[in-house]
This record gives C-alpha cells, sequence and structure tokens, in this order.
C-alpha cells in the first residue's frame, strides 16, 4: 500500500503540501447512514488549526473543511468521502533562502535521497500540515465509534518536562496548551514562552483514552491493537515513541504488581488495574485503552546552527518564517484522529468476522 494510505476496511489517503492549493483526504470504506455534517468535522480541526493561541504559529489559516463527496443529506453514503481544506495564508518566500540547506532536524535530506527532488516550500509533504487532513478524517471515525458509545479523550500530559498530576477533563479546553490541570497549565505555558525567547522550543507527552470500546479488538499475531496504534501515533512526524498502558515503567515491576486482576461486575470482565491499558494478546479487554505519544521539540528554531548546503559546505542557519514553539496541544486532536481511525477499522473488521 502506498505511504500515503492507511488502514484495512476504513481506509484513507491523505494528499498536499504545505504551500500547494490545499491539502485533503479521501475516506473510504465508512458504512452509509452515519449521521455527520460539515460542523462535526469543522469543530475537530479548529482544534489543530494554526494562529489559535498566543503560543501557537501566527499563519493565518481558517482550515475551513469542504466536503466534496460521499455525505448526502447529513448522512454517509458508503461512497468514497473526499474532504478538501484550502492554503490561504501562505508565505513561499520565507523559504527562498532555505531552499539549498539540509536543515538540521528536517526531512530535507532525506527526501531528496528518497525522490531525488523535494518541495522545499515550508518542508513540503512532510510539513505538519498534513495533519490537517487525518484530523478530518478522524472526525468521521469519531463519529463511527460514537454509534457504539466508545469515546476518545486527548490531553498534554507533559509538556517541557512539567507534567499534569491531576486529570480534569474540563479543565483541557480551558487553556491554551489543553492541559487537564489547571496549575500545570501555566507552568507549561512559562515553559514554551522562555523557550521561545530563547530562539528555542519544547517537546511534551500526549495521553489518548479511548472509553467504553468493546471487547475483540485487534488481531493476533502481526496486527496486534497496540501495534496498529503505534504506527498510527509513530506515523505523526514529531512522535518519537509510544507507550501503552504502563509502559516503559512496566520494566521496572513485578509481575505480581504489573499483572491485572480481573473481576466479574454485572457480567461484564473488568480489572481492578489497567497496567495493560485495555489491551491483552494484542486484543481489547473493555478496559479503557490508554496511550502515550512523546513528541520531539519542533526543529524550526531561531536559533544560529551548523548544517550544510547542497554542496556539501558548512554553513550556519537561523531559520525564519512563522512556526510553533510546541506543537504539543496542537497535536492533541491529530493523536485522537489516528487512534479513532485505528479503532473504527478495528470495529468494522470485527463486524465482519462476526457476521460469518
Amino acid at each position: 500500500m502506498p505511504g500515503s494510505s492507511f488502514g484495512r476496511i476504513l481506509s484513507i489517503t491523505t494528499f498536499g503540501e504545505s504551500h500547494g492549493p490545499g491539502i485533503g483526504v479521501v475516506v473510504d470504506g465508512c458504512p452509509p447512514g452515519v449521521a455527520i455534517i460539515t460542523e462535526d468535522i469543522q469543530k475537530e480541526l479548529n482544534k489543530r488549526r494554526p494562529g489559535q493561541s498566543a503560543i501557537t504559529t501566527p499563519r493565518a489559516e481558517k482550515d475551513r473543511v469542504e466536503v466534496l463527496s460521499g455525505v448526502f443529506d447529513g448522512l454517509t453514503t458508503g461512497t468514497p468521502i473526499a474532504l478538501l481544506i484550502r492554503n490561504e495564508d501562505k508565505k513561499s518566500e520565507d523559504y527562498e533562502p532555505l531552499k539549498g540547506l539540509i536543515r538540521p532536524g528536517h526531512a530535507d535530506w532525506t527526501y531528496g535521497a528518497k525522490y531525488g527532488v523535494r518541495d522545499w516550500r515550508g518542508s513540503g509533504r512532510a510539513s505538519g500540515r498534513e495533519t490537517a487532513a487525518r484530523v478530518a478524517a478522524g472526525a468521521i471515525a469519531k463519529k463511527i465509534l460514537a454509534s457504539r458509545g466508545a469515546t476518545l479523550l486527548g490531553y498534554s500530559l507533559e509538556i517541557g518536562g512539567v507534567r499534569a498530576r491531576q486529570i480534569d477533563p474540563s479543565e483541557i479546553e480551558r487553556n491554551m496548551v489543553r492541559s487537564p490541570d489547571a496549575e500545570a497549565a501555566q507552568l507549561m505555558i512559562a515553559r514554551i514562552e522562555e523557550a521561545r525567547a530563547a530562539g528555542d522550543s519544547v517537546g511534551g507527552i500526549v495521553e489518548v483514552v479511548a472509553s467504553n470500546c468493546p471487547a475483540g479488538l485487534g488481531d493476533p499475531v502481526f496486527d496486534k491493537l497496540e501495534a496498529l496504534l503505534s504506527h498510527a501515533l509513530m506515523s505523526v512526524g514529531a512522535v518519537r515513541g509510544v507507550e501503552v498502558g504502563a509502559g516503559f515503567e512496566a520494566a521496572r515491576m513485578r509481575g505480581s504488581a504489573y499483572n491485572d486482576e480481573p473481576y466479574n461486575e454485572s457480567g461484564r470482565m473488568r480489572t481492578r488495574t489497567n497496567n495493560a491499558g485495555g489491551i491483552a494478546g494484542g486484543i481489547s479487554n473493555g478496559m479503557d485503552i490508554v496511550v502515550r505519544a512523546a513528541l520531539r521539540p519542533p526543529a524550526s528554531i531561531s536559533r544560529p546552527q551548523k548544517t550544510v548546503d547542497a554542496s556539501g559546505a558548512s554553513v550556519t542557519v537561523e531559520i525564519g518564517g512563522r512556526h510553533d514553539p510546541c506543537i504539543v496541544p496542537r497535536a492533541v486532536p491529530v493523536l485522537e484522529a489516528m487512534a479513532a481511525l485505528v479503532l473504527a477499522d478495528c470495529l468494522l473488521i470485527q463486524d465482519a468476522y462476526r457476521s460469518r
């Protein structure tokens, strides 16, 4: 399958570049009759769009989605759904001085090595702008999951070394970093502002929790649910690591502490702890599915950095333009979307199993 496509039954193909006419996605395999309107998609896009707060890039994109096909009278038709988001605030001239350089932390060298040609305007296809198309597709996946009672919640668990101590869902959209901890949010904002003032950037951790997913999602052996989720989250450019449940902390635990003890709750299997993150043997067990993604600091910083030009000569570069000093808050809806696409796809596959 081409590298711009993802999913088995519910599949998506994204297209477009950061400074091209627009970006978009084709969603195929969505069942007919799913209730969705443009506002459902736009609500998710508004969480990711640039220029939404004082700590994001000032690129002024409205990210208004256009539904070109696959939806009629507020219901999906079962045919491919095409979604388009036009690029309206491009400043490609900002990248003219950089087009012959290999920017540190970027995909300039690797894209050139693979294709022999690259779009140097705002990183082209490697730009984080491509993730808007994923968010649009994820909105449809969320509607499929919601029709079965499943929900997703994502938030900034950690930014710049500051970690949330409390998880209050009502707090997430009240602060510009999407932290579930009001006190931690202020410290996170301060860390971001400190980095930006120094011409630098910071990273962090996003946690996504899926609730009320049925048991049975995921397939042994190579398509374990945690493997599919890891693939999806790691496909987001800035993600450098993924944890499920206890994650790396499990390496420091004994089996007696790690093992989740099952019990029967009114005929439904539950576990007293959730170190497995809602997945056992690669298959969901009905508990909350918990995943975390570590995101690196954004590569575009204004501090002088040593690099080379296309001929290999050593040069010093200072990257201008409009960039996020931290992408964690805007990555929250992206990672929610990718998790939703995996879970909705697995749900449709499970439906196919049960209908045999």
